[in-house]
């Protein structure tokens, strides 16, 4: 057992069963923000009898894929672009867009900080504030745009803190950042986890606003990070053209496209999801304000960023405590612009959700 503290990242499973001496199959993987549900069976059993697809060659285009987003997401198929994975997208449109000054909404996501620093731009960020639940005061954030920034980049709802942005605001940031010549990136990967998707989802303003570019994977939703399926959505098809100038021929595989195809189609999986996930966000943020060592936000996403509000109590302590029990939580250190001892988890089934519970109550 380590005696020194150590801070993992939600993917670092291996590092800490080598730390811990614990076997990954008997981890329940509460800092993956993956869906508890599993790979749907109805896509696991037409991929098992589809095999075969791997000897042909993609459709370059994409074009049944792009259909079936198109009607999954109310816009047209023109506007869409598949990727490897909302990573290879991310680097793309940085590549393309070419920032000199870029806004990032913080805290957040490693990720857009990264690829960032492969191109010129310079980047900042913009804090949400604890005090303000991390909700955003956008009149605040249209203030600090009127500085040089030619990029803003949200992920809606926010990884860490699960807060939202309503598509109302949305808007009127848009409507800001089009007068000022800002480009915004909105990561959408855990919008389908949202109470009313509706209410914060920007797919629908890509049809209004051309200085917007939206994107959604099916890692979280649809327990599928390793497709590694992403797509962006964007009404600037001038733009969307040369992003997929750049991009590597057939950069999805087949099966990646197959699969995608018939994710989104499954509607029994989509509701069983939402309804595990929506009633046990409600449980645990009951059950949670009653605890006073930890402060709830208002969650949008599947998972729950909790303060520790008890002097002695680090956000280490809690991570130490859980995987010991074999529940592997994401100790909130590394986070940029996140200051104090936070925690956050995802959601998972009733009963490990209780567990967690559990061990959260007794510290």
């Amino acid at each position: 057992m380590p005696t020194t503290k150590m801070v993992f990242h939600g993917s670092d499973i291996e590092k800490i069963c080598e730390v811990y001496h614990l076997d990954p199959k008997n981890i329940i993987k509460f800092g993956a923000n993956v869906n508890p549900l599993g790979l749907s069976e109805n896509v696991k059993q037409q991929l098992a009898s589809r095999l075969d697809i791997l000897s042909s060659y993609p459709d370059r285009d994409y074009t049944t894929l792009r259909n079936t987003i198109s009607e999954y997401c109310n816009v047209p198929a023109e506007f869409i672009l598949p990727g490897n994975g909302s990573s290879e997208l991310i680097a793309l449109l940085i590549q393309e867009r070419n920032p000199k000054h870029t806004l990032i909404l913080g805290p957040t996501y490693s990720e857009y900080s990264r690829e960032l620093s492969f191109s010129g731009s310079t980047q900042e960020y913009y804090h949400l504030r604890e005090e303000d639940n991390f909700v955003l005061n956008v009149d605040d954030l249209c203030q600090t745009l009127e500085g040089n920034y030619d990029f803003l980049i949200i992920c809606n709802p926010n990884n860490p803190t699960s807060s939202a942005i309503t598509r109302e605001d949305l808007q009127k940031l848009l409507t800001f950042c089009a007068e000022k010549n800002i480009f915004v990136m909105i990561d959408e990967t855990y919008v389908e986890f949202a109470p009313d998707i509706s209410e914060i989802t920007a797919v629908t303003l890509t049809k209004e606003f051309t200085n917007l570019m939206v994107l959604r994977g099916v890692s979280k939703f649809y327990a599928a990070p390793g497709m590694r399926l992403g797509y962006g959505i964007t009404g600037n098809l001038d733009f969307l053209k040369k992003m997929k100038e750049k991009q590597v021929p057939w950069s999805l595989n087949s099966l990646g496209a197959l699969a995608g195809e018939l994710m989104l189609q499954d509607k029994d999986y989509i509701h069983r999801t939402r309804e595990l996930i929506l009633s046990e966000r409600t449980r645990l943020l009951q059950a949670l304000v009653e605890i006073p060592t930890y402060k709830t936000y208002p969650a949008y996403a599947n998972f729950i960023l909790l303060k520790i509000q008890k002097p002695v109590l680090t956000s280490y302590d809690v991570f130490d405590a859980c995987i010991r029990q074999g529940l592997m939580i994401r100790d909130c250190s590394s986070f940029e612009c996140l200051d104090g001892e936070y925690i956050r988890f995802c959601i998972m089934n009733l009963e490990d959700n209780t567990r967690l519970l559990n061990i959260l109550s007794s510290l």
